[in-house]
């Protein structure tokens, strides 16, 4: 009950702080406002945090001002006015129609970096929130179709501008999130071995170590290969496993399970 009373109070706070003051402002008289005029204001209710506001308003911008510089940074803009308001496909949407209508902006690398983002965040929402805040659900446990698209993102930004200033961020965004995916691959593995699907929870196990094999990852995912193989009756697999972890992690503390599984105490029950 007190988990569903906080998530109540939360939606009831989340109402109150959009009826003050979070909703666009009522329709406001542009017709004589110039580029920069248009471009001030929506920063200004960028900053604020009135997204949809902002975005509003640099499409006004855009529609009345189509070229020039001020029409340009709009559209980058609104990509990432989109991002903050939580709509990944409209954030996707628009740094995609700019990185199309200007390849060789000297700001395209931001375009990119927005792409990134918005798949590295593909958890936002008041009820992922709610799944992070109160069941404490890991990044690796979700689908890693977002991670990989985020991780792609971020590889054609390094590799297209390794000396962007979003460069050294997206590689460490990069680097954690090789880590979920691999993970992910362990989460399955897991569950095929609570189910007894052994051949299934060592291939993908196998398949982790084989395809991250620097990641954190690999050490749970060589135990349980270890696991299965010797569920599976297959000794020699088992301790190639078993020999493999020991010599890349050698302070495991998945092998003194495996060695209890292997030589179980006399009054244990397999």
């Amino acid at each position: 009950m007190m988990m569903f009373k906080n998530i109540a109070l939360i939606l009831i706070l989340a109402s109150a702080l959009s009826a003050c003051g979070l909703l666009p402002d009522q329709k406001e008289d542009t017709h004589n406002w110039s580029a920069s005029k248009f471009y001030e204001e929506a920063k200004e209710k960028l900053n604020s945090g009135n997204y949809e506001a902002a975005i509003k308003l640099f499409e006004g911008l855009e529609a009345r001002y189509p070229y020039g510089r001020y029409a340009q940074q709009a559209q980058l803009e609104t990509a990432y006015a989109h991002y903050k308001n939580q709509e990944q496909a409209s954030a996707i949407a628009a740094a995609d129609r700019f990185i199309k209508l200007h390849p060789n902006h000297p700001n395209v690398d931001y375009a990119y970096y927005i792409k990134g983002l918005v798949n590295y965040h593909d958890n936002w929402g008041i009820m992922n929130f709610l799944m992070r805040g109160f069941l404490k659900q890991d990044m690796s446990e979700r689908d890693s179709k977002a991670s990989r698209e985020s991780f792609e993102n971020f590889k054609e930004l390094v590799t297209r501008f390794p000396n962007s200033k979003y460069a050294p961020d997206s590689r460490q965004r990069m680097a954690h999130l090789l880590n979920v995916i691999a993970m992910n691959e362990v989460h399955v593995a897991r569950y095929y071995m609570k189910r007894h699907a052994y051949v299934a929870a060592a291939n993908r196990a196998q398949y982790a170590v084989k395809e991250y094999p620097l990641t954190p990852a690999a050490e749970e995912a060589l135990y349980i290969m270890a696991q299965a193989y010797n569920a599976l009756g297959m000794p020699d697999l088992s301790n190639d496993a078993e020999r493999v972890l020991k010599r890349n992690f050698p302070d495991s503390k998945f092998l003194s399970d495996i060695q209890e599984s292997e030589n179980p105490s006399w009054w244990k029950f397999r």
